[in-house]
């Protein structure tokens, strides 16, 4: 693997390594920082088991102060779901609950307002009818773990589970935590970090630890709500007008922490509690990790083959209308993953799954060709999908593996 050392044309210097003929992907990145706004980033690839590409670039900080280092970490948003799915799927392996299990049969006081036949299945396939929240919550009462289980606990429906699916953009990881408090004793940070973190040496935190100092922390350089109004095209008008609109599911599901403005959730109050869906902090190198792991069947965390069955396999819709009641668009989820729908293609097929964050971060797993991809970024783009930055990247990323695999006398793959 060959030493990366290089300025783009704005002077910013690009870090890190790639495996020859992953070259053109280091190009795209320094034009990330040119052409596409970037302000710091890094960007991690795993091909076979193989760690290919490992760059990173630009500014920890929105004042260029400080350049991102090697171990710069930042928060990657809902690009924490695919980290807290991975808990999940080692759960399963372990037999701690099965897919079609009740959630009740572990944790009685979930059964209050008709919930008592939702399934861990309908869960991770945001098909739970649970995405909303009343009020919002500070640090202190995401600390709180009885008052927060007892919250979730008394939750009403927001549609009949299995009959529609919306992003459970916040509640996904702590409804998912308390099955896991209540079957292991841990909670879903606790048991990330001893089963999937530690096994991997992954720098990927649920909570981040004090011991962690702040200045190998990424500030968030993120839109406001200004912003979003002023980019209604790449939002969509309709997510925009839900999201703004007090009554909506969206409006509910997307606003239940005590914040002001998105990049609140990088304070470091917001960064110390457990957000399993929304506030990991972590590595590019440490997410690619995972998915490389994930990517070629994942043993060296014990995952089962029937769960990795699961992983790999085309998501269930919805018996109704499969248009996000969250997002408004087409979407597909399974296992507490994206997968690839009309509206959002990645990989090669539908085996392939992961999780976009808000902003541009992105990581995913593409089994057909053993890969593991992670983007992440600190200044938040304006994207429900398919950040140019991010997919930029991807596009060639692919591009290389399939000129790898022409050279190499593979089948080819088309992309």
């Amino acid at each position: 693997m060959s030493k990366v050392s290089v300025q783009s044309a704005d002077a910013v210097t690009i870090h890190g390594t790639v495996e020859p003929g992953f070259e053109p992907v280091r190009e795209v990145f320094a034009e990330n920082f040119h052409d596409r706004n970037e302000l710091g980033a890094a960007i991690a690839v795993y091909s076979r088991g193989e760690l290919v590409v490992d760059l990173w670039g630009g500014y920890r900080d929105t004042d260029h102060e400080h350049p991102w280092e090697a171990d710069t970490m930042v928060l990657v948003a809902s690009g924490t779901k695919g980290m807290t799915a991975a808990a999940i799927a080692v759960a399963l392996s372990r037999g701690l609950f099965a897919l079609d299990d009740r959630i009740a049969d572990y944790w009685p006081a979930f059964a209050q307002h008709g919930k008592g036949e939702v399934t861990v299945r309908q869960l991770l396939s945001h098909q739970a009818g649970l995405a909303t929240l009343d009020g919002r919550l500070s640090p202190e009462q995401i600390a709180d773990t009885e008052f927060l289980s007892g919250l979730l606990a008394s939750e009403k429906l927001d549609w009949v589970p299995g009959t529609r699916h919306g992003y459970h953009a916040f509640t996904l990881g702590w409804y998912a935590s308390e099955l896991l408090r209540h079957t292991d004793g841990r909670t879903l940070g606790q048991f990330f970090a001893d089963e999937v973190a530690e096994p991997l040496d992954l720098e990927f935190y649920i909570g981040l630890p004090e011991k962690i100092p702040t200045d190998r922390v990424a500030d968030l350089d993120a839109f406001g709500y200004l912003d979003m109004l002023l980019n209604l095209r790449t939002l969509s008008p309709r997510f925009v007008l839900s999201f703004f609109n007090p009554w909506s599911v969206t409006n509910r599901a997307l606003n239940v922490l005590d914040t002001r403005r998105p990049a609140d959730l990088n304070s470091p109050a917001f960064r110390a509690v457990e957000i399993p869906s929304g506030n990991g902090i972590g590595t590019a190198r440490a997410m690619a990790r995972l998915y490389g792991e994930l990517a070629t069947g994942g043993e060296a965390l014990g995952l089962d083959k029937d769960v990795f069955a699961e992983l790999t396999a085309p998501p269930v819709p919805p018996s109704g209308d499969r248009r996000d009641v969250v997002i408004g668009m087409e979407t597909a989820y399974a296992m507490g993953y994206s997968k690839p729908s009309p509206d959002f293609r990645f990989g090669t097929s539908d085996a392939s799954f992961g999780t976009p964050g808000a902003g541009g971060s992105f990581g995913f797993a593409d089994p057909d060709v053993e890969l593991g991809f992670a983007y992440t970024p600190n200044r938040l783009g304006l994207h429900l999908k398919d950040d140019p930055r991010e997919m930029a990247l991807r596009e060639a990323v692919y591009e290389c593996i399939e000129r790898r695999s022409q050279e190499t006398d593979s089948p080819r793959t088309r992309f």
